[in-house]
């Protein structure tokens, strides 16, 4: 099936296969890697991209249901240079491995945009949903508060 959405601003048209996700379709057909494959069954928090202004785990969703929205993946949040939460995080010591990294952004990004003054409760909250086998989120967390601040 013939889908037409927005990647990171980029309007694109891709064949896709109808049980394929959203994930699958955004690292192998759109050639973009940065959003992360963890556990394919929406526990990790990994693939977090934002679809239609809202987070959402890509391995959850079939490519297809993608199919006039605009979506935005890691790729698209540093794009004219590093975004405030990546400094952040940067800073902060808020990526060791960076496998969870682009998910945890992007659910930063989310949060952020929705309430861009958040409690620490609401930061934790909201990155409830994303693992983390590094940091222990403490550093992530003071990542996003300190983004906050900008």
């Amino acid at each position: 099936m013939k889908i037409a959405l927005t990647i990171n601003g980029e309007k694109r048209e891709l064949e896709v296969e109808r049980y394929r996700s959203l994930l699958d379709v955004l690292r192998n057909d759109a050639g973009l890697t940065g959003t992360k494959k963890g556990c394919d069954v929406g526990d990790c928090g990994a693939c977090t991209v934002i679809m239609n202004g809202k987070p959402v785990n890509a391995c959850l969703v079939l490519g297809v249901e993608a199919d006039a929205s605009t979506v935005m993946t890691i790729e698209g949040l540093g794009k004219d240079g590093l975004h405030p939460l990546q400094e952040a995080f940067i800073e902060h010591g808020g990526a060791q491995c960076g496998f969870c990294t682009p998910g945890m952004l992007m659910m930063a990004k989310a949060l952020l945009d929705e309430i861009p003054k958040p409690t620490e409760e609401q930061v934790r909250f909201a990155i409830a949903g994303n693992i983390c086998r590094c940091t222990g989120y403490t550093k992530i967390v003071e990542a996003i508060l300190h983004a906050s601040n900008r």
